[in-house]
């Protein structure tokens, strides 16, 4: 399968961040990942093989608002 661009949102206020792919031309939401297991849950069942290698290739995962596998608020 081919990597579909992946946004991991900025954290709420109470917490954890969206998830989001981009395919077949529109954005679907994965769910609210609270931890880096959350993500690779979410991304495994998107159908992407061995998540964990991309999380931090900015070319498949972008992370907005907060650095990389923060999902708190400060």
């Amino acid at each position: 399968m081919t990597i579909a661009p992946i946004v991991v949102h900025q954290p709420s206020t109470s917490g954890g961040r969206r998830v989001t792919v981009h395919t077949s031309g529109r954005d679907e939401i994965l769910g609210t990942a609270y931890s880096d297991h959350d993500l690779v849950v979410f991304l495994e069942g998107a159908g992407i093989d061995d998540p964990e290698a991309i999380l931090d290739d900015p070319r498949s995962v972008e992370w907005r608002g907060s650095p990389a596998h923060e999902f708190s608020t400060a």
